[in-house]
């Protein structure tokens, strides 16, 4: 579990607070196994008997006074009695990791019924209203998939078009069964999908049907327009009416899996495949609201791309999260297919949502083989309590809300990279009072289930029935941290963690965007560089009085003086050119956005940085760096004088060797060298698959790679209207303080 915070010393009121004009939370990555200084957690077991606080519900830590009988909640200053039970565990508190440890992870207990139902299933949903590249690429994702997949899994297949189909792959041949889907979006489904199959039917042991499942997936062909129209029922004069019932079948889904949830399955995740947008049925969407109308309506295309055009994918939503079911959409399409209503199936319910503008070059079946190689929690509860002086204001994050207890979210599929956000604010006018040793407080509680897969038996003869029983592991995970109040201003600038104030950045005004439109969203970030600017020379004292009151002003916008608040500039600069803030009309496609903002909002601050501002480092040769780091400008390629740049973008990779470089050097570069192995460790590090590209300077097309090179990009504009980008960007923040300080 890590947790960072914006700034390592909290301010100490609300004054303080309003005069550093910096943000003040912390982001949170629950299932990551080490904390963010690399130490694992202190594992143990019976977490049922860790003792609570009787006011603030908080658990007993390492930071709580403890005496014979009783203790104290380092949170709120409760003093709490102890159990018999509890006075006998903790006479001999070495063996006990919450005083050991701030950060633990202990077992709960489960009842058999509980345990029994370990099998973890997964549901594959194809769109067959698509193309044959499409479904190629599908199948190919989706035999990945199966390679990762643990034994013991469950596996079902279904498509849908015009209509739902249902495979079962456990005879000889697969069958498929189909239900037709009406046309209009108020009328249900002829028949539940449990009549159509039995659940188990459809849901396959991965151990002994892959081979099975691959057949049936050789199966699938797009469904014709001609198919489409009669079998449909909505042919007139031949006219194609379209026919991705999507909407549909995912509701019909999500009531099959869950009529039996709790007595098949511990977790069931639906990969959903869409090639474009719902067209019929429950939750179709109107994709010409994306094109040239808003030019005669005079609508601002920023903000009315943004909100979800119905409320059907969101209450879609809040039914799979009831199911324990987790939605991951992958969309392939370079058509509008209105992702800003889709999202909420896989946001809320802890699922990632993927957008791959082509199936020609497409990372798909490394993405899939990747998100289930590697291990993910479920079922999971995350809250988060603070000392008594502040409190949690806003939370951010792929999660569910619980609609009765304030700051507990729910997260139905949780892996190792997904991270949270928390904004604190004062509970009171005091703060945190100087005449006390009481320091500030951030407890992280998260609640959470693992499959744990049987042993592996080395004899092949024994029984597959005992070879994938797996079992269930409820834990609890908790990490309570201290933090220090800082005494001034200068203290709270020397502890800022410029990538973590990024990360809540990205937040705010994903939401002030999403709210108010785009241009709200850049106003924001552009205010806010202003008003730090003007509150940090203003606390520093750069500004002089000069003749007559009139002062002489020389406002330091590079913070010069502050090596952590020295990045913020360039990070600021760099989201204003980012897609998540481009304009509408610099030809941002809407979807795109809205799968930026899906991917931001759920990175770790560092893969967030690098996804904002890349890494362009340079070598002399494959095996030797040059400089390992460089600003993103042509003159810096010119001045280093390096033959090989790497660029790394977080979804990028780009390999690029100048038109100078000595021919001799190999290009694309060997597999055994440094620069090789470097890239190499960062895909496996990665979250996501990033696209690798090699280009040589002189032959190739260069536009991929320059159109990185930022700072000497005009801010405003797009290309380089402007050769000093960066550089105008401060002397216009510098202006924008002049004003707002007078």
């Amino acid at each position: 579990m890590a947790l960072r915070a914006t700034v390592s010393r909290f301010p100490g009121d609300q004054d303080a607070l309003e005069e550093a004009g910096l943000p003040w939370g912390v982001t949170v990555s629950p299932f990551a196994s080490k904390d963010e200084n690399g130490n694992p957690p202190v594992y143990g077991s019976d977490g049922h008997l860790l003792p609570r606080c009787e006011n603030c519900w908080a658990y007993y830590n390492t930071y709580c006074e403890q005496e014979q009988w009783a203790w104290t909640c380092a949170l709120c200053g409760t003093l709490n009695g102890l159990s018999s039970q509890a006075v006998t565990r903790y006479s001999l508190p070495e063996s006990c990791p919450e005083n050991l440890s701030s950060f633990i992870d202990l077992e709960l207990p489960m009842d058999e019924s509980e345990e029994m139902q370990a099998r973890p299933v997964y549901v594959a949903a194809v769109d067959l209203a698509s193309s044959e590249e499409f479904l190629e690429l599908v199948k190919s994702a989706l035999l990945a998939a199966l390679e990762a997949l643990g034994p013991g899994s469950l596996f079902g297949l279904a498509t849908f078009s015009h209509k739902i189909g249902l495979y079962d792959v456990q005879g000889p041949i697969p069958v498929v069964k189909n239900v037709f889907i009406p046309h209009d979006s108020d009328s249900a489904l002829s028949m539940e999908l449990q009549d159509v199959m039995p659940l188990l039917s459809f849901l396959a042991p991965v151990d002994t049907c892959k081979d099975r499942i691959a057949s049936a997936l050789e199966t699938l062909r797009p469904t014709t327009s001609w198919e489409r129209t009669s079998g449909a029922g909505q042919g007139l004069d031949g006219v194609f009416l379209g026919g991705r019932g999507f909407g549909a079948a995912m509701e019909a889904l999500f009531n099959y899996l869950g009529s039996e949830y709790g007595n098949t399955f511990a977790l069931a995740r639906v990969f959903a495949f869409l090639s474009g947008a719902p067209d019929i049925g429950a939750g179709q969407l109107d994709t010409r609201r994306y094109g040239e109308q808003y030019a005669s309506k005079g609508e601002d295309a920023d903000r009315a791309l943004l909100p979800e055009q119905t409320p059907f994918y969101k209450d879609l939503a809040a039914v799979a999260v009831q199911s324990g079911v987790c939605v991951d959409i992958f969309a392939v399409t370079n058509e509008y297919t209105d992702l800003a209503s889709l999202k909420f199936l896989s946001i809320e319910s802890g699922g990632s949502l993927f957008l791959y503008t082509s199936s020609d070059d497409s990372t798909l079946p490394q993405d899939m083989y990747r998100m289930l190689s590697r291990p993910y929690a479920f079922n999971c509860v995350l809250r988060l309590r603070t000392s008594s002086e502040f409190q949690p204001s806003h939370s951010y994050g792929h999660f569910f809300p619980d609609p009765q207890y304030e700051n507990v979210q729910h997260i139905i599929c949780c892996d190792s990279f997904a991270t949270y956000a928390y904004d604190f604010e004062f509970a009171n006018n005091v703060g945190f009072s100087r005449h006390t040793s009481e320091l500030p407080m951030v407890q992280i509680a998260f609640q959470y289930t693992v499959v744990v897969p049987p042993d592996e038996l080395a004899n092949a003869g024994s029984s597959s029935t005992t070879r994938t029983k797996h079992s269930l592991k409820r834990r609890l995970r908790i990490r309570t941290l201290q933090f220090g109040v800082a005494h001034s201003i200068n203290e709270i600038y020397d502890g800022v963690d410029s990538e973590v104030v990024l990360s809540l950045l990205v937040h705010k005004v994903i939401l002030a965007s999403l709210e108010q439109g785009v241009r709200e969203g850049r106003m924001l970030l552009h205010d806010w560089l202003v008003i730090l600017t003007a509150q940090y020379n203003d606390a520093c004292k750069l500004i002089q009085s000069g003749h007559g009151g009139s002062s002489i002003v020389h406002i330091d916008v590079a913070f010069s003086q502050c090596p952590q608040l020295q990045p913020l500039p360039r990070l600021v600069f760099a989201l204003l050119r980012n897609p998540l803030l481009r304009l509408h009309e610099e030809g941002v496609h809407p979807d795109y956005r809205i799968y930026l903002q899906c991917l931001f909002s759920g990175l770790e601050p560092s893969s967030l940085n690098r996804a904002i501002y890349p890494l362009l480092t340079s070598y002399a040769s494959p095996d030797k760096q040059a400089y390992p780091r460089h600003s993103l400008s042509r003159a810096a390629l010119i001045t280093s004088g390096s033959p090989i740049f790497f660029l790394d973008a977080f979804t990028n990779l780009i390999v690029f060797y100048a038109s100078t470089a000595d021919p001799s050097l190999p290009f694309p570069p060997p597999q055994d060298c440094l620069l090789r192995t470097t890239i190499n460790k960062l895909k496996q590090e990665r979250c996501i698959t990033p696209k690798l590209t090699f280009i040589k300077g002189g032959q190739d097309d260069t536009t991929s790679f320059e159109n990185y090179l930022i700072e000497e990009q005009d801010v405003e504009g797009s290309g380089f209207t402007s050769v000093m980008g960066f550089v105008s960007f401060l002397e216009e923040i510098n202006q924008s303080t002049l004003e707002y300080m007078k």
